[in-house]
């Protein structure tokens, strides 16, 4: 495995608790002040303690100038992918192509369900998301007149008009950790977007890694096509190293350095509402891992 080239991004992974929604707005503001790149939300439409992720992001968009949005990831089946692809469109447009689609297939079936949702097999779950993506893609082809059709077994459109096209283009994004869902990234997405903790051993990633590009690969694209993001958490000290990204802003720029070389990741987004590590995070840390990242490309390259 290897670095895919791709401008480094670092981001927040903000919850969007109902309790104090001011707190959150304010930490999305605060991410932007500390020149991160990305603000992301986590989306679980059935959690009563959670701000509607897509009602935040356009708040928030209305509240900044310059970072980028993005659900972390968005719950595709309570969000038809018709209407999300509108919706997304009409904020990169509102927002000056400034949001980014984080997907899901689903996961906690009975909420889902709960709140009107379809259950779905893995498989089905993966198949669904998959006709999503055409769905998505094919109303914001504004290149062509012809109504769009997608015959699908979960979602089809049968003669919708397109548009709006994004203001920007947009990159899909998959929480993937199964082979189907890898295949697809590989297949068909902009970027796989994992979380950390959920990944047991570091082989996983290399794996994972490895299967996105075989798919890709098959799928007649280059597996540099596919960004890979990951969401991380960690804790700046000022002492000795205590675990993997537990530690000093030096470890950090290290331990990072070493997954966008050796393993090709380019996208770091930090979980947890901490204001101080967010500002460590854009101030510090995105600096410095930014100098040593092209370093090292420059000397590959010559």
């Amino acid at each position: 495995m290897s670095d895919y080239g791709h401008d480094l991004l670092l981001g927040s992974f903000i919850t969007p608790t109902n309790a104090r929604p001011e707190e959150v707005v304010r930490l999305a503001r605060a991410s932007e002040v500390a020149g991160l790149d990305l603000v992301t939300f986590q989306d679980h439409p059935y959690q009563p303690g959670f701000l509607d992720t897509w009602t935040l992001m356009s708040y928030v968009a209305a509240r900044t100038e310059r970072i980028s949005l993005s659900g972390n990831v968005l719950n595709l089946p309570l969000r038809p992918p018709a209407v999300l692809a509108r919706a997304v469109a009409s904020l990169d447009l509102l927002s000056g192509g400034r949001v980014e689609l984080g997907l899901g297939a689903g996961g906690f079936w009975d909420a889902i369900e709960a709140m009107g949702g379809r259950r779905l097999s893995p498989g089905q779950a993966v198949t669904a998301l998959s006709e999503a993506i055409d769905v998505i893609r094919g109303v914001w082809d504004t290149s062509t007149r012809q109504s769009l059709r997608v015959e699908g077994t979960y979602y089809g459109v049968r003669g919708a008009k397109r548009g709006p096209a994004p203001a920007h283009p947009v990159a899909i994004w998959l929480g993937a950790y199964k082979p189907k869902m890898l295949a697809l990234t590989g297949q068909k997405a902009d970027g796989w977007l994992p979380s950390l903790p959920y990944i047991k051993d570091p082989q996983e990633l290399v794996d994972a890694n490895a299967r996105i590009d075989e798919a890709a690969a098959a799928a007649g694209r280059e597996p540099s096509a596919v960004r890979r993001l990951l969401n991380i958490g960690g804790t700046f000290t000022t002492g000795a190293s205590t675990g993997f990204l537990q530690g000093p802003v030096s470890q950090w720029v290290e331990q990072l350095a070493e997954l966008t070389l050796q393993l090709g990741f380019s996208g770091y987004v930090l979980t947890g509402d901490d204001e101080r590590s967010l500002r460590v995070l854009g101030e510090e840390v995105a600096p410095a891992l930014r100098e040593v990242v092209a370093q090292h490309r420059e000397e590959a390259a010559r």
